[in-house]
């Protein structure tokens, strides 16, 4: 049935989330949301990688009291069981019926010009909504992203992400090809930047120095195309907030490597104003730093 090769335990994860994916899909999105959340709340706290959550979300913001970072952790596992939910309904979700759009003129500017932008964000609320703004002004993206290691797993995604129009490219040597080609062709980027890297560069975050990767900066600065964040908040029920910020200053200094590092520090400026303002939307699962 498959044509790809998968060990016997990734078919029984496979088939879960297929079982999962289709009960959340026979109920209304409000209601597969809140149920993801529940489930989210109930099983979250429970799994090993809780506890990496909780030391990074002490390491980022230590003057929070325990019953405050608990009430966060609480909250990334709702949010994280309603984005798995709400994957059931990801072709069904639009702009204007679940979506309030803020900062739309800067997408389509994007899409008058002719030209290319990288859209940078996070983990943070349900990122899987991005490429929805990009779609209602006729922007079509190629979104980067990591592959689950589970390949069917993988397929299921896939399958479910492609009715929403954006082309989506597993990070690696491949992507880093795709990415500057589709800059060459003026087509515009989707990357999210908050997750640890093994290779890159030393960047503040949270006051501390995290690995990010430069790839975003230096195709920012070798195209000159703007580089616009944009978050998804999440609102009551299963309704959302897409905000596009205006474009990032980008330096030209004369020095690539200060300017890269300068677009960098921005970013993580960005990614951290907005966690600040909603940690419960942030994936805290993610090792951010070194030695966590």
């Amino acid at each position: 049935m498959f044509k790809l090769r998968a060990e016997p335990h990734e078919y029984v994860a496979y088939w879960g989330a297929r079982v999962a994916l289709g009960l959340f899909g026979l109920l209304p999105l409000e209601q597969a949301s809140a149920f993801g959340g529940w489930l989210g709340r109930k099983l979250g706290p429970k799994v090993p990688v809780h506890r990496m959550a909780a030391r990074q979300l002490q390491r980022a913001m230590p003057e929070l009291s325990e019953a405050e970072q608990e009430k966060i952790l609480t909250g990334m596992w709702d949010n994280l069981g309603r984005v798995l939910a709400e994957y059931a309904h990801l072709e069904d979700i639009a702009v204007g019926k679940h979506i309030e759009l803020v900062g739309g003129e800067y997408i389509r500017d994007v899409t008058e010009s002719g030209k290319s932008a990288i859209f940078v964000s996070g983990h943070y609320g349900n990122w899987e909504l991005i490429s929805h703004a990009g779609r209602h002004y006729g922007l079509p993206m190629v979104l980067v992203y990591r592959a689950a290691n589970n390949p069917l797993t993988e397929e299921l995604l896939q399958s479910l992400r492609a009715p929403i129009g954006a082309k989506h490219v597993p990070k690696g040597v491949r992507a880093a090809r795709a990415l500057l080609q589709a800059l060459h062709a003026n087509q515009s980027l989707g990357m999210l930047v908050d997750q640890k890297q093994n290779t890159g560069i030393p960047v503040p975050f949270f006051g501390q120095d995290a690995m990010t990767a430069p790839a975003i900066a230096e195709l920012a600065l070798r195209m000159q195309c703007p580089v616009i964040p944009v978050r998804v908040i999440r609102l009551d029920g299963g309704r959302f907030r897409i905000e596009v910020s205006e474009p990032l200053h980008l330096p030209a200094s004369g020095d690539r490597d200060a300017d890269v590092l300068a677009v960098l520090k921005h970013i993580n400026t960005v990614l951290e104003g907005w966690i600040r303002e909603r940690p419960d939307h942030w994936f805290w699962v993610h090792r951010r730093w070194p030695k966590d």
